[in-house]
């Protein structure tokens, strides 16, 4: 339901920038989209989410694809990249409650339904008496399940209930500094075929050049940690005082890596000029390492 929204957004804003220019959508149902009742950690990650889409890219069945940025893998097949991330959607995680309760007003041992290591990490570092369960699906699948009764809370991304017009569904919204985001969360990609001049001509304007130095920050981040969903993993990024300018703007960069019980976090931030956002990416992933993060990360992925 959110892909598609996702699409015909791109769809219609394309039209109305290039008047008599008619899009088509070609509906792939992925295999991420198929297994919807085993933890993504241990299927593959979310490039399942990608991965049908990226060989009708390569065999021309289509000309772009629209990806959630958070789903979008960190190494692309050879002939694919990204050519625009759009302006970023509120980045946060929201609360849905089952009673209307906050976080913090929920009952010991309260069920929270999320399928992300990610939040799971975060929400029993907060409190520990959460009874964490698995909870994948669409967001109106996730939704039903509360009304259901199965959960007293489920966290999801506060930016796809707010392009589904669901927010008043939301309780409460989590800041960065309790629940630190998915790398490009809010935000979407457009992914084309690097020698498709025509394509790449008719969706650079869809590229936000904010949003972009951000994500690229935090996916440079992921990628040194050659992270994915199978480990805890977070970072968001901002850039200072506005869209940038050449030599004029900064970027800051929170990271963190946890282990999945919340036990322990690793965290620290950065900043730097925002031409250097990947690099500064890097060397706050390198700096996590030497922090103890490699220590976590080694012993995940033995597991």
């Amino acid at each position: 339901m959110l892909a598609l929204w996702q699409a015909n957004w791109v769809k219609s804003e394309i039209e109305k920038r290039h008047p008599g220019i008619e899009v088509s959508l070609e509906k792939i149902k992925t295999t991420g989209d198929r297994i919807t009742d085993v933890p993504l950690a241990k299927v593959g990650g979310k490039g399942l989410f990608v991965k049908e889409i990226e060989e009708a890219l390569l065999s021309g069945k289509v000309d772009l694809a629209v990806h959630s940025m958070k789903d979008v893998p960190t190494a692309f097949p050879t002939g694919l990249f990204l050519r625009a991330i759009t302006e970023r959607e509120d980045p946060r995680d929201a609360v849905i409650s089952k009673d209307g309760k906050k976080l913090s007003e929920l009952p010991r041992g309260a069920r929270i339904g999320t399928s992300s290591l990610r939040r799971q990490a975060q929400l029993l570092a907060v409190r520990p008496d959460f009874n964490i369960v698995q909870l994948r699906g669409n967001l109106d699948t996730r939704i039903r399940k509360l009304g259901e009764g199965r959960f007293d809370a489920i966290i999801l991304a506060g930016a796809g209930i707010k392009r589904l017009g669901w927010a008043d569904n939301i309780t409460e919204y989590l800041p960065p500094e309790v629940m630190l985001p998915a790398i490009g969360q809010g935000a979407l990609g457009i992914e084309t075929r690097i020698e498709d001049g025509y394509a790449n001509k008719l969706v650079e304007s869809f590229d936000h050049p904010a949003t972009s130095i951000a994500v690229k920050a935090e996916r440079a981040f992921l990628k040194k940690l050659e992270g994915g969903c199978q480990v805890p993993i977070a970072a968001y990024a901002t850039v200072v005082d506005g869209v940038p300018a050449v030599g004029d703007n900064r970027v800051r960069l929170v990271g963190l890596v946890a282990t999945t019980d919340g036990k322990k976090i690793i965290k620290d931030s950065a900043e730097g000029a925002a031409e250097r956002a990947e690099g500064l990416g890097v060397a706050l992933a390198e700096r996590l390492l030497k922090m103890g993060a490699k220590r976590i990360l080694e012993e995940l992925y033995g597991a």
